[in-house]
């Protein structure tokens, strides 16, 4: 049998009842690896350390685990890590909850500033959101925007459509829910009382009924026998009675269970003292079993590829939808605004006047509460106040608000006015990205028939040539992984085409490190001819080698002027080229002429530059596969080669972040070993590589 990869929401149930002993726990720090796993290392005061692991990839789980199962902290933290530490560190662990009987785990952090919420998502794709105390979306590991939902930042996170509790619900809601199906008894169980396929048919074999009897022969004696091992499982749950096992097959784990199963009976079982203690092993061990060999000759997935390709389009159909919807509602608030002008200018005048007064937010507002209830209009509505933000929101006519007293009607209907502006802008590049996920889509349908039409050069004899051949890194099961750490991974970086490397500053503090502490005088240093643009040095020789006068080809000078200019303002500004210039180390000082200043990570520059003119303003990135495994990213001459894949980008409308996650997706349809890629070209590495500013994939 298949070992289980995703957590219940029977297990979740009883996991829940476990993990919030852990409550008081003290936040330490929070980890993410491979895009889909997060670690929260916290302290208690009874137990010292503990694990608290939450993963929602190809395995889905929330658990505690023993500090020797794992595994050591990643190296860069990645955004999404560094804003759950500047949230989360030192704050109280407050308990979790499950959301009705899905599989959503809502973890509650308590700190004096502020608390937040973890939502885990441990159902389809999986997903991972932060909230605030407001349930307003800080970040996510993925965006959702369906009709049913929304799980963007900025927005009220959406819970799943309500669904059936099956603990709770009364005998006759139970009778009328399975009366409603036209299957058997325990397909009704699974899908419509929410209870999957393991346990409906382990409530059948507890209530003696036949799992296969047809749901209109189903009599009350068996809604009766239904009912009462549903009740007798739901007591266990609240009650904490667990007795866990893990179950194995051919000495291989297969599954892990709160109590034994009469559907496991016939396997082999170890008995655990607590649920979360059997979790943490049954997944430590599933990971580290060696998978079935595959032969490289196996039938792709590709009604997989074909049905994710059909969800994201279902997605981004969704977050058109929204975006319509919104701009609609920015427009309906700036009318409603010049729709009552003198009471919202009323409004206005009232805040500003007791701000300049000096009172504080408290103070208006219980001024404010008191007018309301004399039944003072411009009191009653205002419905709420953000003393952080400086906003108040307005009730006009039912139409929410949010106004800012410092400015007038007129400059907050004009803001209202630009948002709808912004939010019909971002339509306008989902409906290009919808466009290419069809082609995606249509291409994978290609794919599916290609591979059924056969292969003509099958059967030929692989013997006829001994010749080495090019490894087909795409198509191989399991790409091995060998990623050594360099110096200049700090810093944005590649190699050219003739093998120099090539490193650019981030920021000021990066700038100066490169030219104080890693230039050398045989490099060269490059640099946009436009503000805002990174420290580039073209190295000679590496910090640990011997220095050597280099004659540096033209195609390397070339590269490292086309980085210079695509990682400057020029992308930012959306431009698609720009110019450069070259000058030696010594022509770069820090000393200002007298009477100037040089601001934080500039230099002055003295004597002749060589300059570059008209320079492609255009990038690459890949995934090389050797001699390492890693991203890398830079001049699309000096990038392709080098890649065993690789996406070439040009300044556009996607942001950074979204244009990482677009490429991450393309490689995972790439690589056979889709694997290998969350663990080495994560969006956030993938970002790393990208120009600040908008991004276009280019059409290949």
């Amino acid at each position: 049998m298949d070992a289980k990869r995703e957590l219940t929401s029977v297990d979740l149930a009883a996991l829940v009842t476990e993990l919030n002993r852990y409550e008081g726990a003290k936040v330490d720090k929070a980890y993410l690896y491979d895009d889909d796993l997060l670690r929260f290392r916290m302290r208690d005061f009874d137990r010292g350390r503990v694990e608290l692991l939450i993963e929602v990839g190809d395995v889905k789980r929330a658990h505690v685990a023993d500090p020797d199962h794992v595994a050591d902290a990643p190296g860069r933290p990645p955004n999404f890590a560094m804003m759950l530490r500047n949230r989360l560190s030192g704050a109280d662990f407050a308990g979790v909850e499950q959301y009705e009987f899905d599989r959503i785990l809502v973890f509650e952090f308590e700190r004096e500033d502020a608390n937040t919420r973890i939502v885990a998502e441990l159902f389809g794709q999986g997903n991972v959101a932060v909230l605030d105390e407001s349930g307003e979306v800080i970040r996510s590991l993925e965006t959702v925007r369906l009709k049913s939902r929304t799980v963007a930042p900025g927005s009220q996170y959406g819970f799943p459509e309500s669904r059936l509790h099956p603990l709770n619900v009364g005998y006759d809601a139970f009778v009328r829910r399975m009366e409603e199906s036209d299957t058997d008894v325990v397909r009704t169980l699974a899908t419509q009382l929410n209870f999957g396929g393991l346990y409906g048919e382990e409530i059948c074999s507890r209530a003696g009924v036949d799992k296969a009897l047809d749901i209109a022969d189903a009599d009350d004696e068996a809604y009766r026998a239904l009912y009462d091992a549903i009740g007798r499982l739901a007591e266990r749950l609240r009650e904490g009675d667990f007795d866990p096992r893990i179950y194995l097959e051919d000495d291989r784990v297969v599954d892990v269970t709160p109590f034994p199963l009469h559907e496991r009976e016939g396997l082999d079982e170890e008995a655990y003292d607590s649920f979360n203690a059997a979790v943490d092993d049954y997944f430590y061990r599933f990971e580290r079993e060696p998978e079935e060999e595959k032969t490289g000759t196996e039938r792709p997935d590709f009604e997989a590829e074909i049905a994710k390709q059909e969800r994201i389009i279902e997605q981004q159909e969704g977050a058109i939808e929204g975006f319509e919807e919104e701009a609609e509602a920015e427009r309906e608030r700036a009318e409603a605004l010049y729709a009552n002008y003198d009471l919202v200018d009323e409004i206005i005048s009232t805040v500003r006047d007791a701000r300049e007064a000096g009172h504080g937010w408290d103070a208006i507002e219980e001024t404010l509460a008191e007018g309301a209830e004399r039944g003072i209009p411009a009191a009653e509505a205002v419905v709420d106040m953000n003393p952080k933000e400086g906003m108040v929101t307005i009730d006009l006519d039912g139409t929410r608000v949010p106004v800012d007293p410092s400015m007038g009607v007129e400059k907050n209907a004009d803001r209202r006015y630009q948002e709808a502006k912004r939010v019909e802008e971002k339509k306008e590049g989902a409906l290009a990205a919808i466009e290419n996920t069809r082609e995606e889509l249509e291409a994978a349908k290609r794919r599916r028939e290609e591979w059924e039409a056969g292969d003509e050069g099958e059967g030929e004899d692989e013997d006829e040539s001994e010749e080495p051949r090019d490894v087909d890194w795409l198509s191989m099961s399991s790409v091995p992984i060998k990623q050594p750490e360099h110096w200049y991974e700090d810093f944005r970086w590649f190699h050219t085409s003739d093998g120099f490397l090539v490193v650019g500053g981030r920021n000021a503090d990066e700038n100066e490190a490169l030219v104080k502490k890693y230039m050398e005088g045989n490099d060269r240093f490059f640099h946009a001819q436009a503000h805002g643009g990174p420290v580039t040095v073209l190295k000679a020789t590496g910090p640990s080698e011997k220095a050597r006068d280099v004659d540096f080809p033209q195609s390397s000078l070339d590269e490292a002027a086309q980085f210079a200019v695509a990682y400057s303002s020029v992308w930012k500004d959306g431009r698609f080229a720009g110019d450069a210039y070259m000058v030696e180390p010594d022509q770069v000082s820090k000393t200002p002429e007298s009477g100037e200043y040089i601001e934080k990570g500039g230099f002055v520059i003295r004597g002749d530059r060589t300059y570059f003119r008209d320079v492609s303003a255009s990038v690459a990135v890949g995934i090389q596969c050797e001699p390492e495994t890693r991203v890398i990213g830079g001049p699309p001459s000096a990038v392709e080669p080098q890649a065993a894949a690789s996406l070439r980008l040009e300044p556009g409308k996607f942001a950074q972040n979204d244009a990482a996650k677009m490429c991450y997706r393309k490689f995972k349809e790439r690589f056979a070993d889709d694997s290998f890629v969350r663990k080495i070209a994560s969006p956030d590495r993938i970002q790393e590589f990208l120009p600040p500013g908008g991004s276009d994939i280019v059409d290949e």
